[in-house]
């Protein structure tokens, strides 16, 4: 199996990326789109997964958190799983509800031993109930969760290991955290288990000013291009893993002309390949 090279499948998008599956390897769905849609929707949604590989994606189901992930919303993933049958399905190391209290938006949590197991628990669940464990995602944050005793690198990599599960990792997310807390990304990426790399997320953000000061933080919006930080750690992730990779790239808004996201998968495809030569180079070098 060769490394995979996909989009984000968004209704503005749809006409360009089913021009171009020539181009295009795999499309990723956000699952909770498809819960309560309709016949038709749900019907155009087989149609495309006949056409080209479908991931799902999930964004509420708050994993990452003491709190018991809800089965009714594990129900409704296992139902979508079972008729779509997608390539893999994936959810957010986040939170995103707290005392039946919707947030509305994907929350770090407390980086802890009790967010470890309560991640763990979710993930047995998730595991039960839809039949299959999903990638597990990092997340960007714009404030250092207080109460933290771990570092992110280290509370990812334990909750894989305690869930025996495998990573979504999301670029431009930890590149963000990394400039937002100045942390080393290539260190987190060290810290990582190489064989839990399973798929990549690539996306773009842009710098806002803090009100309370004048500091600066990256925001992950996904409404810009990818940067080319993000290009750059895609390439160390190259030479650091020998197994086939999915790489999504993510647009939510802003769209540019189909032909410039084709060009950032190609530079996806191209910072990939030269991560992989350099590995081989190594290997080579080693061996002799």
């Amino acid at each position: 199996m060769k490394d995979r090279f996909g989009l984000g499948w968004r209704p503005e998008l749809a006409a360009g990326i089913l021009t171009h599956l020539d181009r295009i390897d795999i499309v990723e769905v956000i699952a909770d789109d498809y819960f309560d849609a309709g016949r038709s929707k749900r019907r155009a949604l087989k149609t495309l997964a006949n056409q080209v590989p479908v991931a799902l994606h999930g964004v509420t189901l708050g994993l990452a958190s003491s709190i018991p992930v809800e089965l009714n919303r594990l129900r409704q993933t296992a139902r979508l799983v079972e008729e779509i049958q997608p390539e893999f399905w994936s959810e957010h190391l986040a939170f995103v509800r707290g005392g039946a209290i919707e947030i509305g938006h994907l929350a770090a949590p407390p980086r802890t031993a009790a967010t470890i197991d309560g991640a763990a628990r979710n993930l047995a669940a998730a595991n039960a109930i839809v039949g299959a464990l999903p990638l597990v995602e990092n997340i960007a944050t714009l404030i250092d969760p207080p109460g933290s005793t771990l570092s992110e690198a280290d509370w990812t990599r334990d909750i894989l290991a305690a869930a025996n599960c495998e990573l979504l990792l999301d670029l431009h997310n930890l590149y963000a955290n990394s400039v937002n807390f100045g942390f080393d990304p290539y260190h987190f990426i060290d810290r990582i288990p190489q064989e839990t790399i399973r798929a990549i997320h690539l996306a773009g953000g842009r710098w806002i000013n803090a009100k309370a000061s004048d500091e600066r933080r990256l925001l992950d919006d996904h409404l810009h291009d990818v940067p080319q930080a993000v290009y750059d750690l895609l390439e160390y992730i190259g030479a650091k893993t020998s197994h086939p990779l999915t790489v999504i790239l993510e647009r939510d808004g802003r769209y540019p002309p189909i032909e410039v996201l084709l060009n950032q998968l190609d530079r996806a495809r191209g910072a990939l390949r030269r991560g992989r030569a350099k590995q081989q180079t190594k290997a080579v070098s080693e061996a002799a």
